[in-house]
Formats: structure tokens, sequence, C-alpha cells
């Protein structure tokens, strides 16, 4: 049987090589115009892109100048917050000082051979002992005091660390002299310290007409007259930076008893420079609780720390003389290293924040200190190489701390 060969139909029929190319050539321009159309559209989306971050770099900015912005009025009401707790403490006082030339001492001299009533007599007039008002009742506890003379054990009401005061005078402890009495007929007068807290030498220059004037010891000065209109007893303590922390004191009682009795215990900074928490890691928590004492009396020698910012060791490795002569760092740099220009650790430049904060700076204020209570949203650059504004936008977190960049910073090196 034959195959019969079936025919194509003209619309079957295989393409010839001209005839699709003005088709293959259209879609080729199709796709070249949708080509670029994407093209555009991924360049728009990268400008877009660009734009967006732009915004966000901008607002980020805003956002770090309303926070600068905002610790800085913060830092204005702390400092109102300071002026109107020590305004309120003052407010009412009137205190006053006896006269104690040369005849009051002469008999001071004479009550002291009359055994321990006499001795009680030379106490009552000093005016130190916080007594409870009743007269007789005070002069026989200042009497029992006193007929247990140099005995460590025992606590006089007054603002005199008598087991400290005996260890730090052998001579004192060696006569067997009851400490208080001692210090109000002749101890005061050669400026022997009745309290790690208290200064005597710089109490004395800070007064130095009253004192004069009148004759009486610099502790007799305090209890009289300096407690009451809040004068610091020690350059570490700063009265209105410790009373803007709501301190419960006993009626009567001034901010530096309170804090040697409870107020250390309880955590509260007797200074911008003494950061309790932060102190109390490196000592160990029986040993911080003894605060700015503890560091005055023995931490300092052991290289502990009051502050982030405040490093006793690099001072006195770095014033290389300070630790010859046997100089308590924190002291010093309050009341002569930072006037000289000394730098208080290697996180703050002295010298460098001084330049730039120029007359921003209240005469007299401390330059850290000044940096802590809101330099540091002024000056730009408290270290060399150190941007404020920068630092602020990358470690926002600081603000809800509490902290300045430079303490931040000096945290974090120091984990």
């Amino acid at each position: 049987m034959a195959r019969t060969r079936r025919r194509l139909k003209p619309a079957e029929a295989p393409p010839s090589e001209g005839v699709g190319l003005p088709a293959i050539l259209e879609k080729a321009r199709a796709v070249a115009a949708r080509t670029k159309a994407l093209s555009s559209g991924i360049d728009g989306a990268y400008k877009l892109a660009q734009q967006a971050q732009v915004r966000e770099a901008l607002t980020r900015s805003e956002l770090t100048l309303a926070l600068h912005a905002a610790l800085a009025v913060r830092a204005e009401l702390e400092a109102r917050l300071r002026d109107e707790a020590l305004a309120a403490y003052r407010k009412g006082f009137a205190g006053r000082l006896r006269r104690h030339g040369r005849p009051s001492q002469a008999l001071d001299r004479v009550l002291a051979r009359l055994g321990s009533l006499g001795r009680a007599a030379v106490i009552a007039r000093g005016g130190v002992w916080r007594g409870t008002g009743r007269g007789l009742h005070d002069l026989r506890h200042m009497a029992a005091y006193a007929r247990r003379r140099a005995n460590p054990g025992v606590a006089p009401s007054a603002f005199l660390d008598q087991a400290w005061y005996l260890a730090a005078n052998p001579d004192v402890a060696a006569a067997g002299a009851s400490p208080l009495v001692q210090y109000l007929l002749s101890g005061g007068r050669e400026d022997r310290d009745p309290h790690p807290l208290f200064h005597s030498a710089w109490y004395r220059a800070r007064h130095a007409g009253e004192i004069a004037a009148t004759s009486v010891t610099p502790l007799e000065h305090y209890a009289g007259l300096g407690a009451g209109r809040g004068d610091a007893p020690h350059p570490a303590f700063d009265v209105a930076h410790y009373l803007a922390q709501a301190p419960d004191l006993a009626l009567g009682e001034d901010p530096a008893s309170h804090y040697v009795r409870a107020g250390a215990a309880a955590g509260l900074s007797p200074h911008p420079l003494f950061d309790p928490a932060w102190y109390a890691r490196q000592a160990g928590k029986a040993e911080g609780a003894g605060g700015l004492v503890h560091y005055l009396t023995e931490g300092w020698r052991r290289g502990l720390s009051p502050h982030p910012l405040f490093d006793p060791a690099w001072y006195l490795e770095t014033y290389a003389d300070l630790a010859q002569a046997g100089v308590e760092p924190l002291t010093h740099f309050l009341t002569v290293g930072a006037d000289h220009g000394l730098s208080p650790g290697p996180w703050f430049d002295l010298p460098a924040y001084v330049a730039q904060r120029g007359a921003g700076r209240t005469p007299g204020t401390n330059p850290l200190v000044d940096y802590l209570r809101g330099g540091a949203w002024v000056v730009a650059e408290p270290k060399p190489g150190f941007p404020t504004a920068a630092y602020l936008a990358s470690e926002p977190e600081l603000a809800r701390q509490g902290l300045t960049p430079l303490e931040h910073w000096a945290r974090k090196q120091a984990r």
C-alpha cells in the first residue's frame, strides 16, 4: 500500500531566517526598555535609601542635641536643689562664740586639775558636747566621760573620734589624758585633728578672722558657729551636696556627724568626688560601709579609688613627690593639686578642661567637680580626642544612669 505524503498547511510551514527578525528586534527593544526602567527604579530606590539615612542621621543628631540640652537643664536644677537644701538647713540658725582669751584659757587649766567635775566644766565651756539641753544631766555625762580618761573604747558626745585621736597622738595616749579635754586645752591650738573628717588646719585657714578674734579652737568654732552655717569640716565633705540627698538629721545635728552616725552606712555621698557604690565594690561590703572615713584612714593607702575619675594610685605615681611625703591624694587634689594644674587621673585632662571652660567656671570651683556638675555639657572635649556629643550619641544610656561621658567611659574601662 503506498504511503501518502501529508502536505503542510501554509500556517504550519517553518519560518525562514528573515521572517521573525522584526519580532525579535521588538522584543529586544522591550527588554532594553524594561531594563532601563528597572535601572532607573534601582537608582531611585538607592537615592531614597540615602535620603532615609541622611534623615535618620539628622534625627539622631537632633535627638542628641535635645538630650544634651536636657542634661544641661538637669544640672541646673540639681544646683538649685543644693542651694535650696543648704538655705533650708541654715534657716533660723543663730550661733555665737565665746571669747576664749588668755584669762579664759588659764581658767580651763585650773578647772582641769579639779578632777572629773572640773574637766566636765572645761568640756561644757567649750560648747562641743552634743547634750540634751538638761544642764545637770549633761554635766554628769561629761564627768563620767572624763573619769574614763584615755580609754579608746569611749565615744564622747562630740565630733571627736577617741580611738583614732589616741592612735594618731601617742603622747596623749601615754599621758592618759581625756582626749576631748586635752584637745580643748592644747590640741586644738596645735591643729591636731579631732576626727578623720575634721581637717583643723584647713578649717582654721578658712575661718582665720573669727578664730583669731575669739581664740577658740577650730572644733569649738565648728560646733558653735560653723556647723549651723553649713561650713564644711573637711575639704572632702560638701555640705550642700550631702543635704541635697535629704538625710534625716536629728534635732541640732550637723551633716558631718549624721554622715558618721548613719549616712555612710546608708550609702549617702559626702562629696561629688566620693561615689559610695563605686568605693564599696573595691573595699568590700563591711569596709565600704565606712565610706569616706574608711578611705581617709585606710583606703587611700591601699590604692582604693573614691570615684571613677579620681585614681589615687595614678595620682601618687604621676606626682612622685607626694608619695614620698605620704600625702593623702584626694585631700591634696581638693586643696592644692587642682590649683596647680594636677590632673586627678588618666581620664580627665585638667589643664585642657580649664582652658576650654574659661570664664564659665565659677571661681574657686574645683575643675573636676565643675565638670561633674554641668561642665560636661558645655565643654566639647574634656579630654583631647574625646568628643562629648559623639560619645553621648553612641552611649545614650548614660543619661538614664545619671553619668557624665567621662565617668561612663572610665567605668567601662574598669570592668
